[in-house]
């Protein structure tokens, strides 16, 4: 996905909405009009990293756009600001949750104030702040670096080899989840998962198994501890990052 690329949505091209397309293209930025149907906003929503809804007085998409919009934006997030009348902006939130709308501007929207957040939120995107962190703990290095391989394009990904260099580390960092190694020497998985249990500031983090073995007493044993789920270490990287992205659509 280009990082510079911006779609206005809008009722029609109207004159507002192409100048403030000129001024983003004259900010460096690949941004083009669409109009807000389904079928639009589909077509250019792979090659676009934000979206910025333009409602001109009384104008806003339909229910049917708002709800395919909502669903893509859970599914496949995307920055998504919302310009318009107060009226009108209530008139999309009140469909769209606030939590996937990055901003709104009330008109007459500020040219300047706009592009200056539009570069702060691009820098933003370009240095990895909105992907999601995930802590990834094994002693066995060849595996940790397999899986960071595989993770890095689309998560912020950090390693540990031990259960007590993760606990480390998560004192001084956040992480969204914690794929956990099951079976490790000195401090084994279930032992970690513990300790992070009873500490407050970690006790919320999801935590996921790893583990080598697939038969069902030791499935059953590292289900008994509860953790968000478990992955088999002969997982192929597609399904990993397709179960990984349904883990973060459900926990929005």
């Amino acid at each position: 996905m280009p990082s510079n690329r911006i779609m206005v949505a809008g009722e029609k091209e109207s004159f507002l909405i192409r100048v403030l397309v000129k001024k983003l293209k004259d900010a460096g930025y690949d941004a083009y009009f669409a109009p807000w149907n389904i079928n639009d906003i589909n077509a250019g929503w792979d090659e676009s990293a934000m979206i910025a809804l333009y409602a001109e007085e009384r104008e806003h998409p339909g229910d049917d756009a708002l709800i395919f919009l909502k669903d893509k934006l859970i599914e496949d997030s995307r920055l998504l600001a919302v310009i318009g009348e107060k009226p009108d902006i209530k008139y999309i939130t009140d469909r769209i949750p606030a939590d996937l709308i990055y901003k709104e501007y009330v008109r007459p929207i500020d040219a300047t104030a706009f592009i200056k957040d539009v570069q702060e939120v691009m820098n933003k995107m370009e240095t990895g702040e909105f992907k999601k962190s995930i802590l990834i703990v094994d002693d066995d290095p060849n595996y940790l670096g397999l899986v960071r391989d595989w993770l890095k394009g689309t998560y912020k990904v950090s390693m540990a080899n031990s259960g007590l260099q993760a606990i480390k580390w998560l004192g001084k960092n956040k992480a969204d989840l914690i794929l956990l190694d099951h079976e490790m020497p000195v401090t084994s998985g279930p032992q970690v998962l513990e300790m992070l249990r009873s500490d407050v500031d970690t006790a919320s983090i999801p935590v996921m198994f790893l583990t080598g073995k697939s038969d069902k007493e030791s499935v059953m044993a590292v289900l008994s501890l509860r953790p968000e789920g478990y992955f088999l270490k002969t997982i192929e990287r597609e399904e990993l990052l397709q179960q990984l992205k349904d883990f973060f659509v459900r926990h929005r």
